[in-house]
């Protein structure tokens, strides 16, 4: 490809509201341009890259035996009733009518569409197990659309479904799918890290991130510097030291606390760290269908931490979505104001405790009267729990659930998420094969999503520089760009760049020749063929064939020598090799 018949749109300054690396740089490089807030055009640059990316993922889908399809994109509001999430989706969902005035909706993912599919198509256990995946625009209607196409509202992703006649079957595929995720990213040359995450409102019990850690990422992920231990911050837990050596029971001392209500006001008011408190927050217990029901359950923390929604709402017992218990309920209920709330023996309702919590002694927590807290008290002669379970938000250095080393937090960026769903969705929407004893069993679901406009930004954000983009070799737009100087001035150069290029071209590399004319100075050429990031640069100039060669320049490494034409060649073509056999 020829600079003088592409769109190279490179620009030097970029919006205020461009805050991460890569936003700032697909701007500037011009791979894409923002046609509305979370909606962006790709140009050629932007669009070659996206390209190879979806070919490493279509490859590695095809290879663990994945079929490609292509589902529409709009999708009707009767799948979605079937499922339960018409009405449980948020504004996310962007729905629409039709002419007809018919409800659909832009798919935002294709549960419902694919479980369609299969429950017509699909009728023994011997047609199972099947994985379908497709690469596909969604479209999600972010509140706060931001960094690009990082957070964007449409986007191109990744998504397959697998079915399956067993929970084991589904197993041995969601194995495979992890295995073909760390293939994909590894050929990409993005660093990982695989953790166990929360399912969210996709469903199921079992699901894994792929995180890219960059410190610009939205998500923390938390791992252990000794164990293959990792999590995101939603499902994290582990260990902290107890707090004080106080191994005797003190004697409680029910003390006026006046006004004080809060931790901080308790703790200034006795002078003593928030690690000796107790707090205690008032939840919904769970109904008969799992929503907040009338009954409450009380969870306690130490005072010092925070408490991790994610792991409350998933208790037994508790309501999902998590919902407080109202101040006017909690009086009405307990007998006593928010503020000075406790585990005493007498609360009559079911106690959850937070490790951190359970391991106090001669702690200070509400006394269930009106301006009082209870100094010294102790489990079992003051206090009582009804079961432990890990529900605070975990730190930097907390002791690893495993025993091995401390936590480590870290900035990841979400690139990947794979999901057991269970019978979800085929059991909502009567997705049935028969077995071998010809009688109809709900199928098994897996579902699998890689983000494939996400993972370019990701590439950017872990490869570049101050002077702009590093691609991996797998995933750069061009592999070597030429840039001839002076050639207005010396049909030696226009002659000896077109020929290099047409040779290069020929050895199956990938080459973009800037034969800009002399409006376009050679520092402008130098700067833009490091902003976009093309792996490997060669400069033909009167200087370099007065030398009898070319000027070869290793964007990665910034490394220049001039050699002969052809062993300049062999050089990028070995390196090419060496880089893509490296990734595969």
């Amino acid at each position: 490809m020829r600079t003088s018949q592409f769109l190279l749109a490179t620009a030097k300054e970029t919006p205020a509201e461009a805050e991460l690396v890569s936003h700032r740089l697909m701007l500037r490089a011009g791979m894409i341009r923002k046609l509305a807030a979370g909606v962006y055009t790709l140009l050629p640059l932007g669009q070659r890259v996206v390209r190879k990316i979806a070919n490493i993922v279509r490859e590695e889908m095809d290879r663990i035996g994945a079929l490609e399809v292509l589902m529409p994109m709009v999708q009707p509001a009767e799948l979605w009733r079937e499922s339960g999430r018409w009405e449980s989706m948020g504004p996310e969902l962007a729905r629409l009518k039709d002419r007809h005035e018919r409800d659909f909706c832009l798919g935002p993912t294709h549960e419902e569409v694919v479980t369609d599919i299969i429950r017509n198509e699909c009728h023994s256990y011997r047609q199972l197990p099947l994985t379908l995946y497709q690469i596909q625009t969604k479209f999600r209607d972010e509140r706060r659309p931001r960094f690009g196409v990082m957070r964007a509202r449409e986007f191109i992703m990744k998504d397959a479904y697998s079915f399956h006649a067993s929970q084991a079957c589904l197993e041995a595929t969601y194995r495979d799918m992890h295995g073909a995720y760390e293939a994909i990213l590894k050929r990409l040359g993005l660093a990982y890290r695989a953790v166990a995450a929360d399912s969210g409102n996709i469903g199921g019990k079992t699901s894994h991130e792929f995180h890219a850690p960059a410190d610009s990422g939205e998500d923390e992920i938390v791992f252990s510097t000794e164990s293959d231990y990792a999590a995101n911050i939603e499902l994290a837990t582990g260990g902290v030291p107890e707090p004080d050596d106080q191994a005797e029971p003190l004697a409680s001392i029910p003390t006026d606390t006046g006004e004080a209500t809060s931790i901080e006001a308790v703790c200034g008011l006795l002078d003593v760290s928030a690690k000796r408190l107790v707090k205690t927050l008032i939840v919904h217990a769970a109904d008969d269908s799992g929503a907040p029901g009338e009954e409450l359950v009380a969870l306690l923390l130490r005072g010092d931490q925070s408490l991790n929604e994610t792991l409350a709402r998933q208790l037994e017992g508790v309501g999902s979505p998590l919902r407080f218990a109202e101040a006017a309920l909690i009086r009405e209920r307990l007998g006593c104001a928010p503020g000075v709330l406790g585990p005493l023996r007498d609360l009559g309702i079911r106690i959850i405790a937070d490790p951190s919590a359970a391991g106090l002694r001669n702690f200070i927590c509400g006394a269930n009267r009106h301006r009082h807290h209870l100094v010294n008290a102790n489990w079992g002669r003051d206090c009582r729990f009804d079961e432990t379970a890990h529900i605070r938000i975990v730190r930097e250095g907390d002791r690893s659930p495993d025993g091995k080393g401390e936590l480590t937090i870290r900035r990841g960026i979400e690139v990947g998420h794979i999901f057991q769903l269970g019978t979800k969705y085929s059991e909502a929407m009567n997705a049935s094969v028969l077995n071998e004893q010809g009688k109809p069993t709900v199928m098994h679901m897996g579902c699998y999503g890689i983000g494939v406009t996400r993972l370019a930004a990701a590439c950017i954000e872990q490869h570049h520089d101050d002077r702009g983009i590093i691609w991996p070799a797998a995933v750069a737009p061009f592999d070597l760009v030429i840039v001839e100087i002076d050639a207005h001035k010396s049909e030696a150069v226009a002659r000896k760049a077109g020929a290099l290029y047409e040779r290069a071209r020929q050895a199956g590399i990938e080459t973009l020749l800037d034969d800009r004319d002399r409006k376009t100075s050679p520092g402008v050429k130098f700067a833009e063929s490091e902003l976009i990031g093309i792996p490997h640069r060669l400069v033909v100039s009167p200087r370099t064939l007065a030398g009898g060669g070319v000027e070869h320049t290793c964007r990665a490494s910034g490394e220049k020598s001039t050699m002969d034409a052809d062993a300049a060649l062999a050089l990028i073509a070995g390196k090419l090799t060496e880089s893509l056999a490296g990734s595969a």
